[in-house]
């Protein structure tokens, strides 16, 4: 699931073949038997002793060149590159030959590029590009390489200012863990660990919970209903940590699945069918905050490289819509890995081999603009570096980060890295949660939880708290006002209030949530519905809360209710009892053009004989000044 760093052994077949045209530089038999049985072992990943082979065929003719270079591949498979250029050099030194030399100096140039030798690797990528001439792929990939290392001399000495620190051993407890994904309220860290060092070792997703001091617990495996035989990983949580959707790699490949939680136990995984998965390579799943987009890596038909970005989004039915490729504003023509989409839906987090970078796999960030992505931003040092850096993942309010990086061959770990302020979102997130149950018997309830943004008065999420705890988590993408609306068939509504717009929220806010049995004299308060000072005209950014009262009066069709006014105690009583009485009869002319019976409405103003709380202070008395809605019949 997690791909190969090097790119260079796709050409190694291509390359001998051009290097070495016309046979074997050397006549010692006994060197060229050992270079042959050395090759035996290469390709079967068996590198120490087929690197022990060609040390001893060296041995046997100090200019045997074919052997430096075979060397230098096998160092370079085994992440020696170090090793690797010494090889490359010495059999450079030994051939005059400028149709062998551009070999030489392109796998210089890469290899000098990934060791952060970037002088080195320029100069090596100039000589070769001066030398090929009909190789397109080639050339493309040198020319690459070249704007790399001349970004990386650029740039190398900068420090955007990152605090990276790696996470502790309990988390990093397995040769290799990586593709981290976290829950919005940032409680929940999920990853895939690989338990071995070999290739084919089975991979699992497992999770660490944070204690009440911050600390990262031993991480688990996540569910015996999720991890099988099979290779399971780089998955995507929902903002509520209840839906996942990550990669199950098996005999036929790689696609994508998803569960979901009801209490602690995960669901059966199901596949995501056939608009999400191909007959190619699926994984890396981010899925957007509010659950209806989809981005993922896939190499199948159509795309504009290697391995691409693509998108799908959910119908009115709930069900994932043909995935689309995500463009040239993000993909290139070589790699995109990893997409992260924040909880704002404006910032997509992604890893490329393709864009101006250190070398090799960099992070970027584009954000959207009116549906459309801007160009990637580069990340930047330490954060990048001519390591390969992948599944780049940032928290709800955008200051802190979680990452993956390889730590030599077949070993990674994950790392926490502070976001420098220049950097961060514009569009902050942050979390609501809380347990939603009856407010007679305590006992938790699955309801239905609608997020609406007041300016737009559109509704951007819904999600349900679960039937078993009752828990619910749903996330305020970014700077507006907002109204959460809960229902649950046989209760009153519940709504509150977010004015995201003035502050920022620093922590998540835990709001638990009570819901009222509909009997006579139940009543809750209209806590979305606005007037302007001193004024009874209904502000347009009430529709949102009295379209969904209108819902609620339709679905209970019985119900006869009032509508009562209340004002603060500054001013003159007889005044306020006079506005109160306005701004209740514009709320009941409003449900009346809207269909609802006359029969079933009635109002009252009671200006400020029935407070709240006590008018002692302007929050206080805001409070005060509300619409309240009671079933009276």
């Amino acid at each position: 699931m997690l791909k190969t760093k090097f790119i260079f052994l796709a050409f190694s077949a291509l390359l001998s073949a051009q290097a070495f045209p016309q046979g074997l530089s050397t006549k010692n038999k006994k060197a060229i038997d050992l270079y042959i049985e050395a090759d035996n072992y290469r390709v079967r990943g068996q590198y120490d002793q087929a690197i022990h082979l060609l040390k001893q065929a060296i041995d046997r003719d100090q200019k045997f060149e074919e052997a430096y270079y075979r060397l230098g591949t096998t160092y370079r498979s085994a992440g020696d590159l170090d090793l690797s250029s010494q090889s490359f050099e010495k059999a450079l030194v030994l051939t005059p030959y400028p149709v062998k030399q551009k070999i030489y100096f392109y796998s210089l140039g890469d290899n000098y590029l990934r060791t952060g030798q970037y002088e080195k690797a320029k100069t090596n990528l100039e000589k070769f590009l001066s030398l090929e001439r009909t190789d397109k792929i080639l050339i493309d990939h040198a020319s690459l390489w070249k704007s790399q290392a001349e970004f990386g001399l650029t740039h190398q000495n900068e420090n955007a200012g990152y605090q990276i620190r790696q996470l502790s051993d309990t988390v990093n407890s397995h040769p290799m863990q990586y593709f981290p994904a976290v829950t919005a309220d940032g409680q929940e860290l999920i990853f895939t660990v690989r338990y071995g060092s070999a290739h084919n070792d089975n991979e699992d997703i497992f999770i660490s919970y944070k204690d009440n001091l911050g600390r990262w617990q031993p991480p688990v495996s996540i569910s015996a209903n999720i991890n099988t035989d099979y290779r399971e990983g780089a998955c995507s949580i929902s903002a509520d940590g209840r839906h996942l959707i990550f990669t199950i790699c098996g005999p036929r490949g790689c696609d994508l699945y998803e569960s979901k939680k009801e209490g602690e136990v995960w669901r059966k995984p199901v596949s995501l069918g056939v608009n999400v998965n191909s007959g190619g390579w699926e994984a890396q799943p981010s899925l957007s905050a509010d659950g209806k987009e989809l981005y993922f890596v896939s190499d199948r038909k159509g795309g504009l490289g290697g391995y691409d970005i693509w998108y799908s989004k959910k119908d009115s039915t709930g069900a994932w819509i043909r995935a689309v490729n995500l463009g040239r504003s993000v993909n290139t023509k070589y790699d995109e890995m990893a997409p992260f989409i924040h909880v704002n839906n404006q910032d997509l987090y992604f890893a490329s081999n393709g864009l101006p970078g250190f070398g090799g796999f960099d992070i970027y960030v584009a954000e959207k603009n009116l549906s459309q992505w801007q160009e990637p931003k580069n990340l930047g040092a330490p954060l990048n570096d001519f390591e390969d850096q992948y599944s780049f993942v940032v928290s709800s309010d955008g200051t802190n980060s979680f990452y993956s990086r390889e730590e030599g061959r077949l070993k990674s770990k994950i790392y926490q890295a502070a976001i420098p302020k220049k950097l961060q979102v514009h569009s902050r997130g942050n979390v609501v949660k809380g347990v939603v149950s009856d407010s007679k018997t305590k006992n938790p309830l699955r309801t239905e939880v609608e997020l609406f943004d007041l300016k737009t008065n559109q509704r951007i999420s819904v999600f349900e708290s679960d039937s078993v705890n009752g828990s619910y988590v749903i996330v305020l993408p970014g700077k507006s006002e907002y109204a959460l609306h809960v229902t649950e068939l046989g209760y009153l509504f519940n709504s509150l209030h977010f004015n995201y717009e003035e502050k920022d929220l620093d922590q998540p806010l835990v709001i638990n949530i009570e819901m009222q049995p509909i009997v006579k004299n139940v009543s809750t308060v209209l806590n979305n519905i606005f007037f302007d000072f001193n004024q009874f005209e209904i502000n347009p950014r009430s529709y949102t809360e009295l379209n969904e009262v209108i819902k609620f009066l339709n679905d209970n069709p019985k119900l006869k209710v009032e509508i009562s006014g209340h004002t603060d105690n500054v001013g003159v009583e007889s005044y306020n009892q006079q506005l109160s009485q306005k701004r209740a009869q514009a709320i009941v002319s409003y449900f009346l053009s809207k269909g609802i019976s006359t029969s079933r409405l009635s109002q009252k103003g009671l200006g400020s004989q029935k407070p709240i709380k006590p008018n002692d202070t302007e929050e206080n008395r805001q409070v005060n000044r509300r619409i309240e809605f009671k079933v009276i019949e």
